[in-house]
């Protein structure tokens, strides 16, 4: 049996295993690493317990937050939190606005398969309008070069929900 082709890119380390099931990838030191085709699947129940309004609310186009419910504190939360983090106080669901700005994003060259059809994709911090924290999300329908700090960007949500942050992404408000 021939040995697998060599790649220095991951991408075509990828493209390979989808044809021949195997490849080896060559890193910028010279390490050498066979990587092979192994299909795993798994079933996975999993409940969004107090966050469940939130992927509900992406289904529905809605962006929710949580802001604590304690008068001394009201810390607001762009990433939903059944507490708050700060005092411990409950917190309430509010509706977080579509419109954000790009606090901070990098760019992503290898993913989890979730993502891999996706690679490179970029995930964002981004920040509201009377929120006191970020939301970790993707940006789509820009390149790498195009993306700045303070860029004004607007949210999306699949068509075909399946209740997974995955739902919602963010793209550049070119309005």
């Amino acid at each position: 049996m021939p040995e697998p082709k060599k790649f220095s890119k991951f991408r075509d380390v990828q493209a390979e295993i989808g044809r021949a099931g195997s490849a080896i990838f060559r890193d910028a030191d010279g390490v050498e690493s066979l990587v092979i085709k192994f299909p795993y699947s798994i079933d996975y129940i999993h409940s969004y317990a107090e966050d469940s309004a939130f992927f509900l609310g992406l289904a529905h186009g809605k962006l929710l937050g949580s802001k604590c419910t304690s008068p001394k504190c009201g810390f607001v939360f762009a990433t939903p939190r059944g507490h708050c983090m700060v005092c411990g106080s409950p917190t309430d669901w509010f509706e977080l606005p579509k419109k954000g700005r790009l606090h901070s994003w990098t760019t992503c060259h290898f993913g989890s398969e979730a993502f891999l059809k996706e690679t490179p994709y970029n995930l964002a911090l981004v920040e509201f309008e009377g929120a006191d924290s970020v939301l970790l999300v993707r940006l789509k329908d820009c390149v790498e070069s195009e993306i700045y700090v303070g860029m004004p960007v607007v949210a999306r949500f699949s068509d075909k929900p399946k209740y997974l942050i995955t739902d919602l992404w963010f793209v550049p408000d070119r309005s």
